[in-house]
């Protein structure tokens, strides 16, 4: 009898239980092919079957304007923090940043090797306890983009709406942790990269979508591989691709829309992520968020009184087959990854874990 757990890790995260059972009846014949998709060739009409049908499905979910490209890449989103600037900053431009939590300023760092990038905001002062207001923004109306992260892992804020850039600069997004959890307006962005191995599948594939007009801006030389405009005219497939990892991708998305769309996982995480604050906040003091404004529905991170007892919290969660709730080191505490393919039973089972904890410590 397989046993699975309560799986709530930031990544690499949980998969939709359908998804991991059709992935493991089509392991080694994949549709009549007597092959693994790890065997096949990508220059297959089978494998690039799975890229057009991965592509549509997501097209679908996000509702993906026409003049929009899809690409599947690898290096995840932090080969995305070098290669947004080499593709997108021309020689002698600045771009800016808005910095919220370790991975956005991740991304300004890498870009900051490169060329000259400002920091439109950051609230490191506050340990990233929540997101800076548009008015707070010290933007570049020359940027050559505005770069932001939609939801930080760590922290444990989320942007609901986006921030506004100045008339006639892109707007690039990081949704790497928040991918696919809601409806979003595509057509603000130039630029949208998410890093799958949080909500949209394994690790190994980062996903890229790329207005037109910005293919346009690529300069000449670049190596192929680090090229956006090479990589979308060869749709993902100037080089052997992460094909399992893809696979697995589009599988999710049509798991995604058998669900109801964005629309009814957006409902869904709701409810979720306001079982676990609920929960907090009616601890009395017993449980803290880190977040005191924008709060993650994906990534929750809170504290306890005691670091006694957040070691107490960890091993007994462990052993109650609730896993992956230790915080990252930066905040401490615990963290409870909420991504789309937890069932709301476990975030019930979670919830009922923390009370009773409660009842016993506090």
């Amino acid at each position: 009898m397989t046993k699975r757990v309560h799986n709530f890790n930031p990544g690499p995260a949980v998969l939709p239980l359908e998804v991991l059972q059709q992935a493991q009846a089509e392991l080694l014949d994949f549709k009549g092919t007597g092959m693994s998709v790890m065997e096949i060739s990508h220059r297959s009409k089978e494998f690039e079957a799975i890229v057009s049908e991965a592509q549509a499905d997501l097209r679908d979910l996000l509702g993906i304007p026409a003049d929009y490209k899809i690409l599947f890449l690898q290096g995840g989103a932090s080969l995305q923090f070098a290669m947004i600037p080499m593709n997108f900053r021309p020689a002698g431009a600045s771009a800016d940043y808005i910095v919220t939590g370790t991975w956005s300023k991740k991304a300004f760092k890498e870009s900051q090797k490169l060329g000259t990038a400002k920091s439109a905001a950051s609230l490191d002062a506050d340990n990233f306890n929540r997101l800076p207001a548009q008015a707070d923004l010290k933007l570049d109306p020359a940027a050559a983009y505005l770069h932001f992260t939609s939801n930080e892992t760590i922290h444990g804020v989320e942007y609901f709406s986006e921030p506004v850039p100045p008339a006639g600069v892109p707007l690039i997004c990081d949704a790497s942790s928040d991918f696919i959890s809601r409806p979003i307006d595509v057509s603000k962005y130039a630029m949208l990269y998410a890093g799958a191995q949080k909500n949209a599948g394994p690790a190994g594939v980062v996903v890229c979508i790329i207005r037109d007009d910005m293919l346009e801006k690529v300069p000449a030389n670049l190596p192929n591989l680090l090229d956006y405009k090479a990589l979308a005219e060869e749709n993902s497939l100037l080089n052997t691709p992460p094909c399992w990892s893809i696979y697995i991708v589009g599988l999710v998305f049509k798991w995604a829309r058998k669900l109801g769309g964005l629309p009814a996982i957006e409902k869904r995480n709701l409810a979720k992520s306001g079982l676990i604050y609920q929960t907090i906040d009616e601890s009395g003091g017993f449980y803290r968020g880190h977040a005191k404004a924008d709060r993650s529905r994906m990534n929750i991170s809170f504290r306890l009184p005691t670091e006694a007892l957040e070691e107490q919290f960890a091993g007994e969660s462990r052993k109650a087959g609730l896993i992956g709730l230790k915080g990252h080191r930066s905040v401490g505490g615990m963290r409870a990854s909420l991504y789309n393919a937890i069932e709301p039973a476990e975030v019930e089972e979670l919830a009922n874990f923390m009370k009773e904890f409660q009842k016993k410590n506090g």
